[in-house]
C-alpha cells in the first residue's frame, strides 16, 4: 500500500496501484489549477481517503471534479466522476521520487516556456476526448 498525504497532514491518500509511471497534462484548467503542468498518478477507482471532512471539491466540468485540502490548499486529485477514475497528485507520496514520466496529455496545449527531455507518449485534445467520447 502506497500513502500519501497533503501538506499539513489532514487529508491522507492510500492506494495499492502501481505508483512508478505518472503522466502529466498540459490542459488549460491544469496549467490555472497548478499553476504548470499537472503531475498525476492513475489510482483507477482504488484510492482510500482519510479526512474527507478536509477536502473540498470542485466540480470543474460536467465529468470531473477537482479536490484540494480545505486547510492547507494542496491539491489532492482529479476524479473522473462517471469511470470513478482518481488521478491523484504525484507529490503527494513520496515514494514518487523514483518514478518516470511514461505519458503527457493535451500536449497541443502545451505553453512553449517549459519541455520536458522524458520520451514519453503524447496524447492531443482530440485524442483524449475521443478515448472519452466527450
Amino acid at each position: 500500500m502506497h500513502q500519501g498525504q497533503c501538506l499539513c497532514g489532514a487529508v491522507k491518500l492510500s492506494t495499492a496501484k502501481n505508483i512508478t509511471e505518472l503522466s502529466v497534462c498540459h490542459c488549460s484548467m491544469c496549467l490555472r489549477w497548478n499553476g504548470g503542468p499537472g503531475f498525476s498518478i492513475d489510482c483507477q477507482s482504488d484510492l482510500n481517503i482519510e479526512g474527507e471532512e478536509n477536502i473540498t471539491r470542485y466540480d470543474s466540468s460536467l465529468w470531473g471534479e477537482r479536490a484540494f485540502c480545505k486547510h492547507c490548499g494542496s491539491h489532492l486529485f482529479y476524479h473522473l466522476k462517471e469511470s470513478n477514475t482518481y488521478y491523484v497528485s504525484a507529490g503527494l507520496f513520496s515514494e514518487t521520487k523514483e518514478s518516470k514520466l511514461t505519458m503527457q496529455i493535451y500536449i497541443d496545449n502545451k505553453p512553449h516556456y517549459y519541455n520536458f527531455v522524458e520520451k514519453t507518449r503524447m496524447l492531443t485534445e482530440k485524442d483524449i476526448m475521443n478515448m472519452f467520447n466527450k
